[in-house]
């Protein structure tokens, strides 16, 4: 009887997790080089877990906005204008450090002014927020140090910080949410009910066993801006975890939810383990490990999760998993080459990368390698069923990773993607790439 149940189980997570890689129609008519694209900022980075990296915002400008961190560790914020094709760009902070996990994330307030978030990587360093003096104006800011991690309540556990992700909630009176990776290296949160003027206390909100020391989940954040955020994370790190699963939960009016809507906890009670959360990818039955790239929602408010898992360190297979109201609908994408850094030791689960567009997350951004070079690709579905994809980029001089769809880019926007240009890129404190974005140069403005 347990051999039939094994097999039984064996069948089942064969056909979730062993999907055939899709095959879609592949144009790359329209693709070049990135070289012809145009530039919003000619020295810049980022990791993958500090967001928004980039929001669009119409007010009295129609302005793109994006923040980076240089090659010499000074973090950056600029706009382009899409009525005079102008970029403008402020240096917010001169050397910080030199490490892309230091990129700012926005925030918008309502009344349109910018907030924008960023700390170092690791040790008991300030959360930095800069917050606009007028709104649509990037050369005068407010600069608050906020020391979020509750050291009392954590007493003996490392005080740590590294990345950001700022969510506003308009129907909680504006409370504005900041998730961090905080107290121990878990998943830590505060809220601010002032627009930022004052903050809670941190608390952790995700608690792995503690098989080693300073296990660390990897979080993504979003929220339909309204009453709900949504959370897609891991056990740990993938060059540490052997078995590295990915999790789904929501938040709603202070509870925690799995994805079949079942209140599991409440956020600053007790911290919640992993496996109370809905499991989404188990790498416990597959055993390959993943790490997750991207959440957003769909227009049901349903998840859409994208995640890279590891038969091994060299084959880094892009997947896509879709809450469809009953279940999850999954497929693997492509196996998009090995890891991208010319640093062979340190960093062999770094992909080239792949992101939602969160106004329509039938669209997805790839990094692919194609040839020698890494290169943008734009694959498009239509609620995980049928694929097409294209090239953006070709037979580029240089590797093009890690995408980010522009937030609030509406399709009829003509800005829709940035992404990065290496130059150079051995490791996350030794790196040189030019933020590219999907407008092609125009003669007399070519912000190279």
């Amino acid at each position: 009887m347990r051999a039939i149940t094994f097999l039984w189980l064996l069948i089942i997570s064969t056909n979730i997790f062993s999907q055939d890689i899709v095959q879609p129609p592949f144009k790359t008519s329209n693709a070049g080089p990135s070289e012809k694209y145009m530039s919003f900022a000619g020295d810049g980075s980022w990791c993958w877990f500090s967001d928004p990296r980039a929001c669009y915002y119409e007010g009295r400008f129609k302005r793109t906005y994006s923040g980076w961190i240089d090659s010499f560790g000074n973090v950056m914020i600029g706009h382009y204008d899409h009525s005079s094709g102008q970029i403008l760009t402020y240096t917010l902070m001169e050397r910080l450090e030199v490490d892309d996990h230091d990129n700012p994330a926005l925030l918008f307030l309502p009344d349109g002014r910018l907030m924008v978030f960023f700390t170092k990587h690791a040790g008991p360093n300030p959360t930095f927020l800069f917050t606009m003096m007028k709104a649509e104006d990037i050369t005068s800011w407010e600069k608050q140090e906020l020391f979020l991690n509750d050291m009392e309540t954590y007493q003996g556990l490392t005080n740590t910080n590294t990345y950001v992700n700022p969510v506003l909630l308009t129907e909680e009176n504006n409370r504005i949410y900041l998730f961090w990776r905080g107290v121990d290296n878990k998943p830590n949160y505060s809220f601010s009910d002032d627009l930022g003027k004052n903050w809670s206390k941190g608390r952790i909100f995700v608690l792995p066993e503690r098989i080693y020391e300073l296990r660390r989940p990897y979080m993504k954040v979003e929220s339909n801006g309204k009453n709900k955020i949504v959370f897609a994370f891991t056990d740990g790190h993938p060059n540490v975890e052997n078995e590295n699963s990915l999790y789904f939960m929501y938040y709603k009016k202070g509870g925690l939810y799995n994805i079949n809507n079942e209140k599991i906890g409440e956020l600053g009670n007790t911290p919640l383990s992993p496996r109370q959360a809905t499991v989404v990818y188990d790498a416990t039955i597959t055993g390959q490990k993943a790490w997750i790239w991207d959440i957003a929602l769909d227009s049901r408010e349903n998840p859409v999760l994208v995640y890279v898992r590891f038969p091994d360190n060299s084959n880094h297979i892009y997947s896509y998993a879709r809450w469809n109201g009953k279940k999850w609908i999954s497929c693997d994408l492509i196996n998009s080459g090995g890891w991208f850094p010319d640093d062979k030791v340190r960093e062999q689960n770094y992909s080239g990368g792949l992101v939602l567009d969160h106004e329509n997350p039938d669209i997805l951004y790839l990094s692919v390698k194609r040839g020698s070079k890494y290169e943008i690709e734009k694959w498009i579905t239509k609620n995980g069923s049928g694929w097409k994809a294209e090239a953006i980029t070709n037979i580029s001089d240089r590797d093009n990773v890690r995408p980010f769809a522009i937030r609030n880019a509406t399709k009829e926007n003509p800005l829709q993607l940035l992404w990065m240009q290496n130059e150079y890129y051995v490791h996350y404190t030794k790196y040189k790439s030019a933020l590219k974005m999907n407008l092609q140069i125009r003669k007399g403005n070519p912000h190279l």
